[in-house]
């Protein structure tokens, strides 16, 4: 699989070695040795968990600074749907996109738009497939979760890549109409919301390479931006997304898009475990289409926003609803499938396997639920493992040893004392 990169970052001379991060993270990425949390770099999906959970800010998110559009002739921003979101109602959102052109862009692309393009074409997949349950692929940290730990389900991930991506094709392939430049000479820069959308950019799923030449984060931006609106005046009409389009900023919003009604959409990596875990086993075979997000509300829920999560999705849900006479007719003849779909397949990754050996992968799980009995099973997490059947696993893995223990340690101390008064 190569190489991983990941956006979500852990700074050591913050981290304390509280266990916050452990509790926090939904594939037992996470470890503390020595004091320190160590990130399991196969393991993270980049659902920035650790990030929101850390009081000391010992976690961080990769992302590129403004001056490297300095580097490309011709640039294009793709601000992240939920942006839209992080102004009260009565911003004029065009004017919002407008800063970017101010801040040093050549242009900017409504990746709304492109969001609407792929929920025409999502539809009609669902459509010429009605038995088959379709899995959402825009939320990056979801889809990596189905890799590592769900890859029964890969082949129910809609082959449809995200908006920011189609944005990226779209955007790429005008600007080299309009100026005649050579692709290299154009950059592409997604203004993102969270880091798992970052790490896309770097190691796309189901893409040989990511149209996106760089990512900046919006809580970076956004007092610049608020600054330029209060300043500027409108050059150009940059909005071209309806209701359908923004929806896609807040849980829900692909399926209200589509229109359809047999759908489930969930919020929460966890509560989107818990989901998966039911699909896995068939008890939810009669559904048409699940949309899951790692983080709580949707994408406006990101790491990487600025505004209140719960008040960036009403402010989305009431921009729909002013936006709602809107519309884009939508004509799929115009999008090939090279804008619009994967160009590789998505394979199941092996990094929870015990051993490549099935034979010895039996063992080992043996000796983990016979070590796991003996733990004390409170999943306090002072061993530097998130849980107890971690912990047996990185014992029978070499990582550690069951003398890390504090608990087993400590009645062990408090059994010797006891012999020792008896005497």
């Amino acid at each position: 699989m190569g190489k991983y990169w990941h956006s979500v970052t852990l700074e050591p001379d913050y981290c304390n070695g509280c266990t916050h991060c452990l509790d926090g993270c939904p594939t037992e990425a996470i470890r503390v040795i020595n004091g320190k949390a160590k990130i399991i770099d196969e393991r993270c999906i980049d659902c920035g968990e650790c990030l929101k959970v850390c009081p000391f800010h010992a976690k961080g998110a990769l992302s590129d600074k403004l001056e490297k559009i300095n580097d490309y002739e011709y640039t294009i921003a793709l601000p992240a749907i939920s942006l839209y979101g992080q102004f009260p109602i009565g911003f004029d959102l065009n004017k919002v996109l407008n800063t970017f052109i101010h801040l040093g862009f050549d242009d900017v692309f409504d990746v709304g738009y492109a969001a609407e393009v792929i929920s025409a074409f999502q539809k009609r997949e669902i459509e010429s497939n009605p038995n088959k349950l379709h899995i959402s692929t825009y939320c990056p940290a979801i889809t990596r979760l189905i890799q590592i730990k769900y890859p029964g389900l890969i082949d129910n991930i809609v082959r449809i890549e995200s908006p920011m991506e189609v944005a990226a094709r779209l955007a790429k392939k005008k600007a080299i109409e309009k100026t005649g430049l050579p692709p290299e000479a154009i950059g592409i820069f997604y203004i993102s919301q969270c880091p798992a959308k970052i790490t896309s950019t770097k190691k796309p799923l189901g893409l040989d390479r990511s149209y996106i030449d760089g990512c900046l984060s919006i809580e970076k931006l956004y007092s610049r931006i608020f600054k330029l609106y209060e300043e500027i005046e409108v050059d150009r009409y940059l909005l071209s997304s309806s209701a359908k389009g923004f929806n896609w900023g807040r849980v829900g919003g692909q399926s209200f898009s589509m229109g359809i009604d047999n759908y489930i959409a969930v919020d929460g990596i966890n509560e989107v475990i818990k989901v998966l875990d039911e699909i896995e086993i068939g008890k939810l075979g009669n559904i048409d289409f699940f949309e899951g997000y790692a983080c709580i509300t949707g994408c406006v829920g990101g790491p990487l926003n600025v505004e209140n999560p719960f008040i960036a999705q009403n402010n989305i849900r009431k921009l729909t609803q002013i936006c709602q006479k809107k519309t884009n007719n939508i004509n799929l003849n115009h999008y090939p499938k090279d804008v619009i779909e994967w160009d590789r397949e998505i394979v199941a990754s092996d990094v929870m396997k015990l051993d490549n050996d099935f034979k010895k992968a039996l063992e080992k799980m043996g000796k983990i639920e016979k070590i796991f009995q003996k733990l004390p099973q409170i999943n306090c997490g002072a061993c530097g493992s998130p849980t107890c059947h971690a912990f047996a696993e990185d014992i029978v893995l070499g990582k550690t040893s069951i003398k890390k223990c504090v608990v087993l340690q400590t009645q062990k101390e408090a059994a010797d004392e006891s012999t020792e008064v008896d005497k």
